[in-house]
């Protein structure tokens, strides 16, 4: 479902509803999902074994530790969660480091958040080393808290890193838009009780209530937020 938006000036009841946006990285601002399925089959080639590309929606937008288990159990590779973990993060910063491109949209967004004064978060199931290395590209002075995989107990799919993001920024849950781009993703922000996005990359998203799913992140803005939080909250699905 592609949805449009009225133009901010139009939203003169919307400024006081939204109180934060909170952004995925891998796949939502970031075009890496592809770097992340790279270097899980080169890790488990150099373990001998090749990935069955139905495997890529498993592991796809969940925390390191589910995707690892995951493949460990598939392949049956002679290696332990830890090992794995290690191995992969250490291949996915080196592709980070020959660049990382942004998905369309995501600069112009960030941009304009910026220039309203939008408190926003960066909310990822990744590593604190992946997301500081990612932070290079898109530029940390475009979001007040940074939320990475291995600093909570539980990640995504539970509520904790978007509950976390909201506490951290003095936000409402309820009040603030997520964008993900993943299942894994948007069960998490649901579950936190937020308004959500959902902009698919490797798997569908169907819409639900109180979910909007579009099909570029060209097709988000300030404005656009700023409706999907107002209309969850007038009770507009």
């Amino acid at each position: 479902m592609t949805s449009s938006s009225p133009a901010i000036g139009t939203l003169t009841a919307e400024g006081s509803s939204l109180q934060a946006v909170l952004l995925d990285m891998d796949g939502t601002l970031v075009d890496t999902e592809g770097f992340w399925w790279d270097a899980e089959s080169e890790a488990f080639a150099e373990l001998g074994h090749v990935l069955k590309d139905e495997w890529r929606e498993v592991v796809v937008g969940g925390p390191m530790t589910r995707s690892a288990g995951f493949l460990i159990e598939a392949t049956r590779a002679d290696i332990t969660i830890e090992e794995l973990t290690v191995l992969l993060n250490g291949k996915f910063v080196e592709r980070l480091r020959r660049g990382v491109p942004l998905v369309p949209g995501a600069q112009r967004l960030l941009a304009e958040l910026s220039l309203h004064g939008m408190p926003t978060a960066l909310v990822s199931a990744s590593h604190r080393t992946v997301v500081d290395e990612m932070l290079v590209s898109l530029g940390s002075e475009h979001f007040e808290i940074t939320v990475a995989g291995d600093e909570l107990t539980r990640t995504k799919p539970h509520p904790d890193p978007y509950l976390t993001a909201a506490r951290r920024l003095g936000a409402d849950p309820a009040r603030c838009a997520v964008v993900e781009d993943t299942v894994t993703g948007v069960a998490s922000a649901e579950a936190a009780g937020c308004r959500v996005v959902a902009v698919p990359s490797v798997a569908p998203i169907e819409p639900a209530v109180g979910r909007t799913v579009v099909e570029s992140l060209e097709e988000v803005n300030l404005a656009f937020l700023r409706s999907v939080v107002l209309m969850a909250r007038q009770g507009v699905s």
